[in-house]
């Protein structure tokens, strides 16, 4: 990580990043700090997102949405949650999150029930498929994640790396705009 132990790991110097470049060339901004840095946080999201998602696919037979949507649920409880409130969560339209829910509830995994607070409304949430699905899931992605997300890191990073990626989560979700 940059910044860390006094200096970068490529040897740059640990301001890079905060240093203010012009660029004026191709050259210059395909070796801009910033663009550089945020380029390897897209490629190792996209990676661990293939490797993770691969592995929930053939250990559990799910799709890496479809757990994420399983552990959405499961946050969320009885009674579940509006199809609106998973496609905001899941940042998908609420087209998508309805295909996507539909795939899940003909799995066996969500059913869909009548919202207690709107006769009209609907909600989903999990089954009991669903509920050992989440867990058995659960399993194989967290031994996973310590091996390709955590292991590489030196430990005296982790815990503010976590801290980190939990901000500029937080932050980009509030940026963006809600659903209508």
């Amino acid at each position: 990580m940059i910044g860390r132990r006094g200096g970068s790991r490529n040897g740059r110097g640990a301001r890079s990043v905060d240093k203010q470049t012009e660029i004026s060339t191709s050259g210059d901004a395909a070796n801009n700090a910033l663009i550089l840095a945020f380029g390897r946080l897209q490629g190792a999201a996209n990676r661990l997102e293939y490797i993770l998602g691969r592995a929930l696919e053939v250990e559990c037979g799910i799709s890496h949405l479809m757990f994420e949507v399983l552990l959405i649920l499961g946050r969320a409880g009885e009674p579940g949650l509006s199809m609106r409130a998973v496609a905001q969560e899941q940042v998908l339209t609420t087209g998508g999150a309805t295909r996507l829910v539909d795939r899940m509830e003909a799995a066996g995994l969500v059913e869909r029930v009548e919202d207690p607070g709107d006769r009209r409304g609907r909600l989903v949430r999990l089954t009991p498929l669903g509920e050992e699905t989440t867990v058995a899931a659960s399993r194989v992605h967290v031994e996973n994640i310590r091996r390709y997300f955590l292991a590489p890191l030196p430990v005296e990073d982790r815990e503010r790396f976590a801290e980190d990626l939990r901000i500029l989560s937080h932050t980009a979700r509030d940026t963006l705009p809600r659903l209508p």
